[in-house]
Order: C-alpha cells, then sequence, then structure tokens
C-alpha cells in the first residue's frame, strides 16, 4: 500500500519471532493484493473494471471491507464514500498526474451516492455496480489491514502490543512497565514534523485524517488529497486534521475521513449523535484550536 508497518510486542524470551513477522506480513499483502488501487490485477481494481450489472465474485476480505463502508457512507449521509476513484485520480492522487480535464470532468458536477448505487451479496460474495462508480479504499483498507495484523499477534497469544500502518494504530494491553502505549498526534504542520499532543492507549485504535501530509500544488494553491464527495474535488476549509479513536482501527481509519469532510460543525454534532471519540483541529488565525468530542474510551487519556 505504498508505506510501512510495524509492530511492537512481547512476549516470552523463547518465543521465535520469525513465523509471527511471516504472519504478520502476508496479513498486511492480503489486503494488498485485493484492495490496492495501485495494483492492476487486485480485486479491487477487477471490480472496477467490470461492466455495469454485473455480478462480480470477490474475496471475504474485500467484501468486509466493502460492506463496513458503505454502511459508514450510510451513516455519514455520503461525507465518506468509498466511490470516490475518478476524483483521486483526476487530482494527481492515484497512479497518475493531476489531469486538468479529469479535473473540470469530476469537479462540481452531481455524482452517485456509492452505498445507494453498489449492491452486496455477502452470503455469495458477490458485488455489483448499478451504474459506473471507480472504488477507492484508501480511506479504510489501512485500518483494516492494523486490525487483521493485531488478529494474528492474537492467534499467537500475544496480548500486549502495538500494530501501526501508515499512522494508524491499534493497541492491546500494556507495556511492560504496566503503563499504557504512548502515541504521538502530529502537529499539522506542512513543513515539518512535531507532536501537538500524547495519547496513551490499552485496547484500543487511532486513525488521523488530515490535509498537511499528502497535497499537490496547482497554480500556486496547495489542495489536500482528501476528497469532498460533494464537490468532487479536495476539501477547502478550516479543518486541518480529525483523529478519531474506536475499537477497531478500520472503524476509527473510515470516521477520521468522514469527520474530515463534514468539517467541524457538522462533524462535532454527527460524532456526538454516533457517541465518536474524536478530536478536531482547526486552523484559526495562524493558531490550532482542538475541540475534543467524546473521548472517554477506556483508559484512553489526551496529555
Amino acid at each position: 500500500m505504498g508505506t510501512r508497518w510495524s509492530a511492537q510486542f512481547h512476549a516470552p524470551a523463547v518465543t521465535d519471532p520469525d513465523p509471527i513477522h511471516a504472519a504478520l506480513a502476508e496479513s498486511v499483502d492480503v489486503v494488498d493484493r485485493q484492495m490496492s488501487t495501485w495494483k492492476p490485477d487486485s480485486d479491487l481494481m477487477r471490480l472496477n473494471r467490470a461492466p455495469v450489472g454485473e455480478w462480480v465474485p470477490v474475496p471475504a476480505e474485500l467484501m468486509e471491507v466493502l460492506a463496513r463502508g458503505t454502511e459508514i457512507g450510510r451513516l455519514s449521509e455520503g461525507a465518506f464514500d468509498i466511490g470516490m476513484g475518478d476524483v483521486v485520480t483526476a487530482w494527481g492522487f492515484g497512479t497518475h498526474d493531476a489531469d486538468e480535464s479529469a479535473m473540470r470532468a469530476v469537479l462540481g458536477h452531481a455524482r452517485p451516492v456509492t452505498h445507494e448505487v453498489l449492491d452486496l451479496d455477502g452470503e455469495s460474495l458477490r458485488v455489483r455496480k448499478q451504474v459506473p462508480v471507480t472504488l477507492d479504499l484508501s480511506g479504510i483498507a489501512k485500518g483494516y489491514a492494523v486490525d487483521r495484523m493485531m488478529a494474528v499477534l492474537g492467534r499467537f497469544e500475544i496480548t500486549n502490543a502495538l500494530v501501526g500502518l501508515d499512522g494508524e494504530m491499534r493497541a492491546r494491553g500494556l507495556r511492560p512497565d504496566g503503563r499504557p502505549w504512548t502515541i504521538a498526534l502530529e502537529r499539522p504542520d506542512y513543513e515539518k514534523r512535531a507532536a501537538l499532543s500524547i495519547l496513551e492507549l490499552e485496547d484500543a485504535a487511532v486513525a488521523t485524517s488530515g490535509d498537511y501530509r499528502h497535497w499537490i500544488d496547482v497554480s500556486g494553491q496547495r489542495f489536500s488529497h482528501t476528497m469532498d464527495p460533494a464537490r468532487g474535488g479536495p476539501l477547502s476549509g478550516t479543518l486541518a486534521s480529525v483523529t478519531v479513536l474506536a475499537e477497531s482501527c478500520m472503524e476509527a481509519d473510515a470516521w477520521a475521513t468522514g469527520l474530515m469532510v463534514l468539517g467541524v460543525q457538522y462533524g462535532q454534532e454527527l460524532a456526538q449523535d454516533l457517541r465518536l471519540n474524536a478530536i478536531f483541529i482547526e486552523r484559526t488565525n495562524k493558531t490550532l484550536r482542538q475541540i475534543r468530542v467524546g473521548w472517554s474510551h477506556g483508559q484512553t487519556h489526551l496529555n
């Protein structure tokens, strides 16, 4: 998926780490093979190429992510949409450079809401598109991969661990000193990496969506990689990042994107309605304003 994964865990000294490493690598590779938009032969790209109206068989893992992605799309009223692949590509965040003609084709034009036009047959593991739609799971698949890594460690009876992929993290248990796992919440800075706050995690997952790491410059204007389905283009506004805490990393990953798209006001309202734990960081007059919603999950603390 174009990034690195990591795992820290504590086990008896006699434990052979090689089988664990191999199983972790395979768990991530499965997600990459099925859900990558960078691999033309992935199951997701095969589904994207399929004709409208044709049922396409898919693996169980891909079906699980599609099902949860469309459900979060429904709950967010389309703010989180897994059918933004054409927009992502047009703006240069896919496998090709930005294309002005493609930008014009998607910007400001009405588009289908993916959770309304994608038929999922979970029992038979098959999917059908009702209208042309290009699926992109970048906002949820990495979190799912993190959950798969933690499941691998569970099979090896490892109860104290921290796993991550591209900033999406999930913790289980505690560190050897009995303290929670420590995670830095990054300052939304375009130029350098620095910590803004510290999170302490125990049996929880965390993911952040922001405008400061992946962006392009078009005619001197900076555009973030997060796409607004209603606009057909990159987000605009004062919201710099959203961090979500959840039981699963797949949930945290998707909701971080969805709340980012909704913005400060509507994102807060939905997070409160759904009892999500979230941190909104807004840029105001060259300063940062931090807004916390919920944040009552287990032993997690914001310092």
